[in-house]
């Protein structure tokens, strides 16, 4: 468990230590004149006042003056670097806000019990929101004994499935990113589109989302084809797509993904000229700009301005780069801080102000819907000679 507070501080040990004072009674002969009285014995040493021992409680020392806020993320096992990342991050938003009105503690989701462990131990620690956790699994498995104590969870999850009843996703969603990119390329005249999708739950989503896009859009999808992690299977949904007349394809799949794929697209007769077009797992990988096949590339994004400039700031304080979801962690403080002008100490958290309220960060503009699913303010990217252009600003507001 790892602590960050409003004001950094060293950490210290508090010590307590019983200064006992011998009395020596010194016994002399003390020898009067002569006829007078006996000398007066000594005067019984005083006891001591005698204190009741103060009471030692377990876990956290009560902050009264602040509110107290939960970190749920992996800070050990596979995802403990994006879990650091997202610590440090609000670690980063406590200073940078200078404010004294949240204390901040970290729980290991990866520890012994997992996500619901974590939640249950925060919880008992007198936490009234939790940040994170960061998978979808874990946000399910946090928000039953959440819900009892009526503390509201901000996941950095982009599952819909699990937002809720007291779940909040703050994590960027795949269908919001499919439909900006859609609406964008159907108003540069594009009205035919292909689809290659992953196979399982995201690529379920992925075309579900897809779909209605270019159907409220008022375009048309030709041809959609699956495919999974086996060798040839992306060169056979491909094949596939053969004599289909479409003007853009969506790769609903990683930048790597895609780099793999457009090679093969660009020698079948019908993709030689086609748009490629991304999706929201393409804003994480750092080196895309870098991957010369993506050139004129489109996908949507939370806007990158900002975040480059928190980028710099978190790499002169932790010496590293940070994780791009990291901004999630920093983007939550900001809502937190600003939701704790009216949030009274020593009370449940004011669920009521997430939702249909505008929030803003490094990320840009969003507010919280009824569904408890984060809707965005995205922009359209385009990858283009080894950098990546805003093609199409974001809105002021996530509306």
């Amino acid at each position: 468990m790892a602590e960050g507070s409003g004001r950094s501080q060293p950490g210290r040990v508090a010590s307590l230590r019983l200064a006992v004072t011998g009395l020596a009674l010194l016994a002399s002969a003390c020898v009067g004149p002569r006829g007078g009285p006996p000398p007066a014995p000594p005067a019984p040493p005083e006891r001591p006042e005698e204190r009741p021992n103060a009471p030692i409680s377990q876990g956290l020392p009560q902050d009264v003056a602040r509110h107290r806020v939960a970190l749920l993320v992996p800070l050990s096992g596979n995802n403990a670097g994006l879990g650091r990342s997202l610590q440090n991050a609000t670690q980063l938003a406590i200073l940078d806000t200078n404010t004294d009105a949240i204390r901040i503690t970290s729980y290991d989701t990866a520890g012994p019990g997992g996500a619901l462990a974590a939640a249950e131990r925060a919880i008992a620690e007198g936490n009234k929101l939790i940040l994170g956790p960061l998978l979808a699994e874990d946000a399910r498995a946090v928000a039953p004994v959440a819900r009892k104590a009526r503390v509201p969870v901000l996941s950095f999850s982009n599952d819909s499935s699990a937002a809720g009843g007291g779940v909040y996703l703050l994590g960027y969603s795949p269908a919001q990113s499919i439909e900006r990119v859609v609406n964008y390329a159907k108003g540069t005249g594009i009205t035919n589109f292909a689809g290659l999708i992953p196979s399982g739950i995201y690529g379920q989503r992925a075309s579900t989302a897809f779909l209605r896009a270019v159907e409220s859009a008022g375009g048309k999808v030709l041809a959609m084809h699956n495919y999974d992690a086996r060798p040839g299977s992306m060169n056979q949904a491909i094949a596939k797509l053969a004599g289909v007349p479409y003007q853009a394809i969506l790769i609903a799949g990683s930048a790597g993904t895609a780099t793999v794929a457009v090679p093969v697209l660009r020698r079948a007769p019908g993709g030689k000229a086609a748009r490629i077009l991304g999706t929201e797992l393409w804003n994480t990988d750092s080196a895309i700009a870098s991957r010369p096949v993506l050139n004129g590339s489109w996908f949507a994004s939370v806007p990158d301005g900002v975040y480059r400039q928190y980028a710099v700031k978190y790499r002169t304080r932790f010496g590293a780069a940070p994780y791009r979801l990291s901004a999630l962690g920093y983007d939550a403080v900001l809502l937190t801080v600003r939701i704790a002008r009216d949030w009274k100490n020593n009370t449940d958290f004011p669920a009521s102000m997430l939702v249909d309220h505008d929030f803003g960060g490094v990320d840009g503009a969003f507010r919280f819907g009824r569904d408890g699913v984060a809707a965005r303010a995205l922009e359209v990217q385009e990858v283009r000679d080894g950098s990546i252009i805003t093609v199409s600003a974001a809105p002021a507001s996530a509306n």
